[in-house]
């Protein structure tokens, strides 16, 4: 039996792919060569781009106080991002095989690339490394965590949440306690979209 929002699950896949398409493809930025995982840009684009970089003395001279202070406690995060970073990746190592639950690609949610801007000076180049690793680590995790969720606990919340997984259409209704036993099975190997 085909879910009901079977049809409406392929269309958001599909806008979430254009939107992706059209924020990495149709920008009107100039083109660069993608060798493996690096971007590499030709010579004349990044001594065009290096007019562009802020000395560090101007970005420190530019910076409020209050700025330098609380840097060193966003960059404390680094340590329990990292932590999750390692127990969400062991846990799928030893926990989804188990149950067959396809692995997350930890590689296509960790991006980081824009160090690699030549109009960016070291710290900015720092804290853009620090961001694509920690809103990947976290998307990462969650994606670990709703797959987990899809196999354990697949019913919806009674009330809406904000900022749901996709996953969740995949749910029972919070209540149907006949529909969650009669298909519970299903949805557990239900991970056909991922492939």
């Amino acid at each position: 039996m085909s879910h009901p929002l079977e049809k409406l699950i392929v269309e958001i896949q599909a806008l979430e792919r254009s939107v992706a398409d059209k924020i990495h493809g149709s920008s009107g930025e100039p083109t660069d060569e993608r060798q493996h995982q690096n971007v590499v840009f030709d010579a004349d684009l990044r001594r065009r781009h290096r007019v562009f970089a802020k000395s560090l003395w101007r970005y420190m001279l530019d910076s409020t106080v209050m700025t330098v202070l609380t840097a060193p406690v966003i960059y404390a995060l680094l340590i329990p991002v990292s932590m999750l970073d390692l127990f969400v990746t062991v846990y799928q190592w030893v926990c989804f095989p188990v149950y067959r639950i396809p692995a997350v690609c930890r590689h296509e949610y960790v991006v980081i690339d824009r160090h690699q801007l030549a109009y960016l000076n070291a710290i900015e180049k720092l804290n853009c490394v620090y961001c694509g690793y920690a809103n990947g680590v976290l998307a990462y995790a969650r994606e670990i965590a709703s797959r987990t969720e899809q196999y354990w606990c697949p019913i919806k919340h009674a009330r809406r949440v904000k900022g749901c997984h996709t996953r969740q259409c995949l749910f029972c209704r919070f209540g149907d306690a006949e529909g969650y036993r009669h298909e519970l099975d299903r949805i557990r190997k239900r991970f056909t979209d991922l492939q």
